[in-house]
């Protein structure tokens, strides 16, 4: 299938503040003359943030890695996850039309978006708010028919409660994600024949988790909270208190000349480290320093650790290998907790072994490069 940019493209592209930073971390995962190795996912942080990928967004970022664009135009043009032309502002809907959806009724849900969205697919609807396509499997198949829309999956759909939710959603309401039949998440129709406590009256992990963080729909602009994980070492946050805030879709706000709607970035906090992690209950934290003593050690040869990181972890009272060498599981847990737009980057990229090493006088297979 050929791919083309759409006709219509805005004249210029920036990342949010949060989702720059972001972007500029993950160039640090790769080696000196490697950065091209981020290509993907700072086309996908590109796509996240719009809605589609844009030619001045892929420009953007064959700049910030160094590569001719037509090497950017490539890899956007190769993979169909991809959007090249304008998605609707609230969300865009991929039907999944294989096998198994297309026999419980695939066929239902795309006539439905042609009724409601508009007759072809990849086209915006009259009021700019949606889009649709069919695609191959998502692999949910036990739920069939099924769509994904923004991050989640909405399963065991009908024509008619997938019609009245494209209306909700337009309305400005976030639907639950998950089965839409009651189901708790797989089991058979007929009810569980094990786990049977777990019924449809309760939510599995992944729909939880969605309902509480509110971002199933929402466009990412780098200030989300960062899903912690057992593995890090770092206790998951306790949802808060109270009536859960309703989630929001993105803004409905009026939709521009390439029908995207423009999203406004929350302004970010110019609260020093210390003062976001004031009355934090996640880990210790680590003593610091006023300023170095002596020369401060060059950081950046720990792996994960770039200019901006750098500079952050000397705002904080980080200067030298042996600061980190010393760090136990608290500490880590700390300050993984409280890196802001880096968060959990100590405990993944094991900052404390590599430190040891450097403390030393040692060189890791990083530094070495």
């Amino acid at each position: 299938m050929l791919r083309r940019l759409h006709p219509d493209q805005p004249g210029s592209f920036a990342f949010t503040p949060a989702n720059q930073a972001w972007a500029e971390a993950q160039i640090t995962k790769y080696p000196e003359g490697r950065q091209a190795s981020a290509i993907i996912p700072l086309l996908w942080r590109a796509q996240e943030q719009e809605g589609w990928l844009t030619r001045a967004a892929i420009e953007h970022v064959a700049t910030m890695l160094g590569m001719a664009y037509i090497r950017a135009l490539e890899v956007a043009t190769f993979y169909f996850m991809f959007q090249l032309q304008p998605v609707g502002s609230v969300a865009n809907i991929q039907i999944c039309g294989t096998t198994s959806c297309m026999i419980c009724g695939a066929e239902d849900l795309i006539r439905v978006c042609k009724e409601k969205i508009s007759p072809k697919p990849h086209t915006l609807s009259a009021d700019g708010k949606f889009t649709w396509e069919e695609v191959e499997c998502l692999g949910a198949c036990t739920n069939a028919p099924m769509a994904q829309i923004g991050k989640d999956y909405y399963e065991d759909l009908t024509a008619e409660g997938f019609a009245k939710m494209l209306d909700d959603m337009a309305a400005g309401k976030v639907p639950v994600p998950g089965p839409q039949n009651g189901r708790f998440a797989s089991e058979p129709l007929g009810g569980p024949t094990t786990l049977k406590d777990y019924t449809g009256e309760a939510q599995n992990g992944s729909v939880a988790l969605a309902t509480r963080i509110g971002d199933t729909l929402k466009r990412i602009d780098g200030t989300e909270v960062p899903l912690v994980t057992p593995w890090q070492g770092v206790a998951a946050p306790k949802p808060p208190k109270g009536k859960a805030k309703e989630a929001k879709p993105a803004e409905n706000l009026p939709v521009d000349s390439t029908g995207v709607s423009k999203q406004e970035a929350p302004a970010t906090s110019t609260a020093k480290p210390e003062a976001v992690a004031k009355g934090a209950e996640i880990g210790t934290k680590p003593e610091m320093l006023v300023q170095a003593k002596g020369a401060a050690d060059d950081l950046k040869k720990i792996k994960g650790v770039g200019p901006k990181l750098e500079s952050l972890l000397n705002s904080m009272g980080v200067f030298h290998f042996w600061q980190v060498a010393s760090w136990g599981a608290d500490e880590v847990a700390w300050v993984d907790e409280n890196l802001e737009g880096f968060k959990g980057r100590v405990s993944r990229d094991d900052w404390v072994a590599q430190a040891k090493i450097l403390a030393t006088g040692g060189e890791t297979e990083f530094s070495k490069r």
